[in-house]
């Protein structure tokens, strides 16, 4: 046995799932570049309760797995609980103007403390949350609880120590800053990718940035960075680069000296080592 500082320390077991489910989420994201798609269809919005469907049990599964391995206690759902909340109230405070988004910020924090495999569940459950609070469900849901799964996660994922020494204070600040700016234009690529596909041709204004079924892989993904850039990347995901920066260098150090005192006073349970 060995101590864990992770609120879902990942397993063998969890960490496949965990690949298993980005590997199905991926595909799902970019399926249309390899395959034909129907422009002006709505064959989002009959795949996506699949995919939703598909992602709860597997979130559950998770969690379950975690909790059998004994890997993940009550402290850590109750931690988990709290943050999902927070998230949830504070998003439509943004609530995407302009790409003004403040959900990412303490995803990002809470990931960079917590572990891969807390701040990936905490963006499922977070964009989940939220969408029962401000009514909004729709098909583009699963897709934006994988992008934000993969954010905190991603962030779990930012080397802890440099040189031999924890990296603390206005390094990881900057570190946390240029990765939230990084992931506030992923996430807006992969959420144009979902829908960019199913635009009628009429919406796009250029022909030259539509979908062509069919065409190769190649000179879609042309026109698709060329739609992305004109669309979103200039505005939307540039503010929510900014909001990212703006909110973890102003509210950063306090937030993680929070986050780093519950998660030391919780003392989560020890996880098997399988390596």
């Amino acid at each position: 046995m060995r101590s864990s500082t992770q609120a879902v320390p990942i397993t063998w077991k969890s960490g496949l799932l965990l690949a298993v489910l980005t590997l199905a989420g991926l595909a799902m994201f970019a399926w249309p570049l390899v395959l034909p798609a129907d422009p002006g269809s709505d064959q989002h919005a009959l795949e996506a309760p699949y995919l939703f469907m598909a992602i709860l049990p597997l979130l559950v599964l998770l969690v379950l797995v975690q909790l059998t391995d004994g890997g993940m206690d009550a402290k850590a759902l109750a931690l988990l609980g709290v943050l999902s909340a927070v998230n949830a109230a504070i998003r439509p405070l943004g609530a995407g103007t302009n790409g003004v988004e403040t959900v990412f910020f303490l995803l990002i924090l809470a990931g960079r403390v917590l572990g891969p495999g807390f701040g990936f569940t905490l963006g499922c459950t977070s964009l989940f949350a939220s969408a029962l609070l401000t009514s909004g469900m729709g098909p583009w849901l699963p897709f934006q609880m994988l992008a934000s799964a993969w954010v905190g996660m991603g962030a779990g994922l930012l080397p802890q120590r440099a040189f031999g020494k924890p990296l603390r204070g206005g390094v990881e600040l900057a570190l946390l800053a240029i990765y939230g700016a990084i992931a506030g234009y992923l996430y807006g690529i992969l959420m144009n990718l979902w829908f960019w596909p199913y635009l009628v041709s009429g919406t796009v204004t250029d022909p030259g940035l539509a979908y062509i079924p069919g065409a190769p892989f190649v000179e879609n993904l042309g026109r698709f960075v060329w739609y992305t850039l004109i669309s979103s990347t200039a505005i939307w995901d540039t503010g929510r680069a900014i909001t990212n920066i703006f909110l973890i260098v102003l509210l950063g150090t306090p937030v993680l000296t929070a986050l780093r005192r519950a998660s030391k006073r919780a003392n989560f349970l020890p996880v098997v080592a399988y390596i």
